[in-house]
């Protein structure tokens, strides 16, 4: 019989004999108001977990990666206090990056310098907070760790955007918030257009290069009896000028004031952007177009054909940086989804995306899963043709039904001299 002090002896040594190794978390991509609880999420359990030492967060992505910028969060983040503030604050407090790894099929010097830091600081477990291409990294590394006999480097990706534009997952945190935000600020907007007695126009450019998801979200200002938008046109329909200015004309003959939401993608019936002639034809790394003006393209159309008052509004960073109206259940999920991957890492998981599973609407339910990264570099997640009006000018009941529960509940700020306070990692 083992006697309760030899008990507490062995359980003593055999905490004492647990491999501990560090862990690493990036964010990368364009911000959100959300992926800061994230960040916090991932600390959170970092630091609640007896197999983690240290938790290292990297500046500015994998460019902070490769020049081994790495800051401990496991000392300024360890005040509760401090990660309460860091939920409240908008874009990513570790920075991002644009940076495309190329395949390593082609070329292994970021991969082994990548593994030789990881290394260095004893990283077992890399956690990287994005979007597509972020999941791309991840899904590289994995792919790299995986081909040279690599396991003791788990790689876990966590999904960021607001254009909700990212597969097999329901949604991704910061879709949540953008979305309350764009359907707060079209009902505002409409309270302003209606003030005046003659007939005008306002168009309002939403984020949405490939999808049409935040666009959708401005249909939200409705719930509360607000009208507006009048019109709304997702990238996921080839879009007409002749049909949108008939539906103008027609709308016009109701009512004197319209505000019509537009996504930036917008394409017409060829497949050719319709900011197109507005651009330099400018790509980011990735070959993706840099895509803006598109409400200002269908302005001039307007103003010629219509021949009212017209004017467009892009709504363009604030979309992603309102976090005086981020969603509390947004928020919520977004430190869910943070907590879980880093224990799902230490259990073993690698080479996979976190992703959030819906059980109901009413009540709301959610729950964390995962998948295989392989299943999500390689696509986009659109609206789906049944949640468009057959007309392509609004939304179905169903996309209001999906959109609803993520933009519920307000997170509380803290103010100083009027203004919220935000948390800032030390340079």
């Amino acid at each position: 019989m083992i006697d309760t002090m030899q008990l507490g002896i062995l359980q003593k040594e055999r905490r004492n004999n647990i491999v501990k190794k560090n862990l690493l978390v990036a964010q990368s991509g364009s911000p959100s108001a959300a992926i800061n609880a994230t960040l916090c999420g991932v600390v959170e359990q970092g630091l609640a977990n007896e197999k983690i030492d240290k938790i290292y967060g990297a500046k500015n992505g994998l460019m902070g990666v490769l020049s081994e910028r790495f800051v401990d969060l496991t000392e300024i983040l360890e005040d509760p206090e401090a990660r309460q503030q860091l939920c409240r604050t908008p874009s990513s407090v570790l920075g991002a990056c644009r940076m495309k790894l190329s395949p390593w099929e082609e070329t292994v010097f970021e991969y082994e310098k990548a593994i030789s830091i990881f290394r260095k600081y004893n990283i077992g477990y890399f956690i990287y907070i994005g979007g597509s291409h972020s999941m791309d990294t991840a899904y590289k590394l994995s792919t790299y760790c995986e081909a040279h006999d690599i396991h003791d480097i788990r790689i876990i990706g966590v999904p960021k955007t607001i254009e909700n534009d990212l597969p097999n997952t329901d949604h991704s945190p910061g879709f949540g918030s953008a979305a309350k935000y764009v359907a707060t600020t079209i009902a505002e907007i409409a309270c302003d257009c209606h003030v005046y007695a003659l007939p005008s126009v306002t168009l309002v450019e939403i984020a949405g290069t490939e999808s049409g998801w935040l666009t959708a979200a401005s249909a939200l200002a409705r719930i509360n009896g607000e009208q507006a938008p009048d019109l709304i046109y997702l990238c996921e329909k080839p879009f007409s000028i002749d049909r949108f200015l008939s539906d103008v004309r027609d709308k016009m003959t109701q009512k004197h004031s319209l505000l019509i939401a537009v996504s930036e993608g917008l394409r017409n019936e060829d497949g050719t952007y319709l900011s197109d002639s507005l651009q330099s034809h400018a790509e980011d790394v990735f070959g993706h177009k840099i895509l803006a003006g598109v409400a200002r393209f269908l302005e001039e159309i307007l103003r010629q054909e219509i021949g009212c008052k017209v004017r467009s509004v892009e709504l363009n960073l604030m979309q992603r940086s309102a976090s005086h109206l981020a969603s509390q259940t947004d928020i919520t999920e977004a430190i869910r989804i943070g907590r879980v991957a880093v224990a799902f890492a230490v259990e073993g998981g690698d080479g996979e995306m976190a992703c959030i599973k819906r059980i109901s609407n009413e009540p709301y339910k959610s729950e964390m899963s995962f998948v295989p990264l392989d299943t999500v570099v390689h696509g986009v997640k659109k609206v789906p043709q049944e949640w468009i009006c057959p007309e392509g000018n609004d939304i179905t009941q169903e996309m209001m039904e999906y959109l609803l529960p993520l933009i519920q509940g307000e997170i509380s700020c803290s103010y100083r001299n009027g203004i919220p306070i935000h948390f800032h990692i030390p340079r």
